[in-house]
């Protein structure tokens, strides 16, 4: 409402110049957040390509990934080129406190030409063909870019088609949200709000995801919200996941066990949404553990994570496996097929959880090896799996996950991550924000590896890395 009274009050000054000038400034942070929330890209244009299409690195993806390595290469200037066709770049692990009420959207948004490094060049396009044999990359424009090398790093891609009706519901149903999107997060708090009560069911699918904490994160939020607003008595609330345990490491499986127990909610494992019915308030779950047998259940909010899978012009394209997901070393981050393409973050084929914990830890690996290669120099294989999911339990408490390939806990801090603490809620909602806009996305943020070093006085767990077959070079 702020954002909208202060352009009404700057367009009916327009005519006074003084007045103008002094209303602009005064309202200068409103009218940007006004047009961040309105998707407005108005103004917001990609620096000019130079002519010459040939690049030295070719960054595909302006995430968290692709900006992030792109500001690591930032002197090479424009012999360095970022493909992304996106005006605006989200900090998504800050939509589950949106969702709960407990921050705003705008905090999670700044245009793209304030994130990628201003020394690159920003080809804001679509990449549609990926040519490896010939070192090219065609766009949606029929252009054709070429690379000495290349970093893939296009995210995951949110298929909500894939579950009969759901974006029907997303579209017309006011009780059904999904915090994966920045379109429907905004419906999350508001479907809180007016819910008196009734079924409340939240949802894991059956495939890979972006941050896999977050389906139950937003979960024991709305727990707390349903009992500060007097309804959980009358609350059913159900997790229904494809997966057959809470978590993944038994050490935070067991914490959340207790947590789960504690606040009373119903888990039904092997049950993964395929339709949901919004005229009737009706979600079909196959349980994937009794021949896909479809059951019904009734909802009065449903809060959904979407399937999700590598983006469809990478599976269409020889740089991923037969499950789609760009191949490469899981130590080393190099191609498997191709040594002069990398690939980092949540469309690679590396057998980690895909977090922006983990992005950070595969960018400062990929910029050491890169820069190996480009010298002549041999690749390390360094990426030991690394990843870390802050598993919100409350507004105020949060279980911090930090674990490896292995599965095996690797934590920063020198006490018991699994406990639900206040210290790791601040770090999550404050912290990690803040360095991740102003550390990581100028490229001076590898993970917490050192701090935990220098916190544990050398002591801390050191993964197994194979030391063989460090990749093709």
């Amino acid at each position: 409402m702020a954002c909208r009274h202060s352009i009404l009050a700057t367009a009916s000054c327009l005519s006074k110049p003084k007045m103008a000038v002094h209303l602009l400034r005064s309202v200068q942070g409103d009218v940007t957040r006004a047009l961040v929330c309105h998707y407005s890209t108005e103004g917001l244009q990609p620096r000019e390509r130079a002519a010459a299409k040939k690049y030295k690195l070719v960054v595909v993806g302006g995430g968290s990934g692709g900006c992030a390595v792109a500001a690591k290469f930032s002197s090479l200037g424009k012999e360095c080129a970022v493909i992304e066709p996106n005006n605006m770049h989200y900090y998504q692990p800050i939509w589950t406190l949106v969702g709960a009420g407990l921050k705003g959207f705008q905090s999670s948004v700044q245009p793209m030409s304030q994130v990628l490094p201003q020394s690159c060049e920003w080809i804001q396009e679509r990449a549609v063909k990926f040519d490896p044999q010939n070192n090219t990359v065609e766009l949606a424009s029929g252009d054709k870019v070429q690379y000495d090398y290349l970093v893939v790093a296009m995210g995951i891609q949110l298929d909500y088609g894939k579950v009969k009706g759901l974006l029907d519901a997303l579209e017309h149903d006011t009780t059904v949200a999904s915090n994966y999107h920045p379109r429907w997060v905004n419906k999350t708090f508001p479907a809180l709000q007016q819910f008196r009560g009734g079924n409340a069911i939240f949802t894991f699918p059956n495939t890979p995801i972006k941050c896999a904490g977050a389906p139950q994160k937003i979960m024991y939020l709305a727990d707390e919200f349903f009992r500060k607003a007097c309804v959980r008595d009358q609350t059913k609330v159900l997790f229904n996941t494809s997966l057959g345990v809470i978590f993944g490491v038994k050490k935070y499986a067991d914490a959340l066990q207790k947590v789960i127990d504690k606040k009373d909610i119903t888990v039904n494992y092997k049950h993964n949404l395929v339709e949901v019915d919004h005229k009737t308030k009706t979600a079909l779950f196959e349980k994937l553990d009794d021949n896909n047998k479809i059951v019904p259940f009734k909802y009065d909010f449903l809060h959904v994570t979407p399937p999700m899978s590598s983006p469809d012009v990478l599976k269409a394209s020889p740089l991923v496996n037969e499950a789609g997901w760009v191949d490469v070393h899981k130590h080393t981050l190099q191609h498997n097929k191709f040594p002069n393409i990398f690939g980092l973050g949540d469309c690679t084929s590396l057998p980690t959880s895909k977090t922006g914990a983990a992005v950070a830890a595969q960018c400062g690996i990929l910029h050491k090896n890169l820069t190996a290669l480009v010298k002549g120099n041999s690749l390390e294989p360094l990426y030991d799996g690394y990843t870390s999911c802050p598993l919100i339990t409350s507004s105020r408490t949060c279980i911090l996950a930090e674990f490896d390939y292995e599965g095996k806990p690797l934590e920063t801090l020198p006490i018991n991550q699994a406990k639900e603490l206040n210290l790791s809620y601040n770090m999550k909602a404050y912290v990690m924000p803040e360095i991740y806009w102003k550390v990581m996305m100028k490229g001076r943020w590898n993970g917490p590896k050192t701090f935990r070093r220098i916190l544990h006085c050398g002591f801390d767990r050191r993964p197994n890395l194979k030391k063989s077959g460090s990749g093709l070079c």
